[in-house]
């Protein structure tokens, strides 16, 4: 399995933010998003066993992993990773773009998914189907370049019924976005959504990896 980092630091985003976590970052993406911030997760990598995996993950001592790129999804040994996660007494997360099928992923596993915008120009390759497949405890993302892809995802929220169904999250592009009006919209609009920021590049600087 080819990975590029795994490392231990706090949960930037969701649901559990702040909490300590393991992050498992697997190489490799076959999206284009214009802000993605991992795009040196892309290429490279290293090679690694699931057992090798493990045992850094547990090297750590946190019951809390995420399993991030990338997109985890490429990577076909991804499952049985998570499973032996699972196994061990991990609570597992997966972060995914939203285009891969995440059907065939235990429903234990935690997912948060995203859901592409116009303004990452890759709206087209959203996975509706995937919305059949959330479970209570999964959340989605919407990540916010302009006002007008909040409009949009406003709009999906509420055409699609996400609404009390999964948690819902609101994120914007780090320093691309005034954040005060996408919260002030969100409250004109009674929008039962998280607005979340990237704490982890409040606490470190945003180009620092590993964190």
């Amino acid at each position: 399995m080819r990975i590029t980092e795994i490392f231990y630091s706090i949960q930037g985003e969701s649901s559990r933010a702040g909490l300590p976590c393991v992050f498992v970052r697997t190489t490799g993406c076959d999206l284009r998003c214009n802000w993605c911030d991992t795009e040196y997760s892309f290429y490279g990598g290293v090679e690694m066993t699931l057992d090798q995996i493990i045992a850094q993950v547990d090297s750590y001592g946190c019951k809390l992993v995420e399993l991030t790129g990338g997109e985890p999804l490429l990577q076909r040994e991804i499952y049985d990773l998570a499973d032996r996660l699972l196994a061990r007494g991990y609570t597992v997360m997966i972060e995914t773009g939203g285009h891969r099928d995440i059907s065939q992923l235990d429903p234990r596993v935690i997912k948060i998914m995203d859901i592409k915008c116009p303004g990452s120009n890759e709206s087209e390759k959203n996975l509706w189907s995937n919305l059949d497949h959330l479970q209570p405890q999964d959340e989605v993302k919407f990540v916010l370049a302009d006002m007008r892809d909040y409009e949009w995802a406003r709009d999906v929220i509420r055409e699609c019924g996400l609404e009390g169904k999964v948690g819902i999250l609101l994120s914007v592009v780090h320093g691309a976005l005034e954040m005060r009006e996408v919260v002030e919209r969100m409250l004109a609009d009674h929008l039962k959504a998280r607005f979340q920021l990237q704490l982890h590049k409040y606490v470190w600087s945003p180009e620092m990896h590993g964190v």
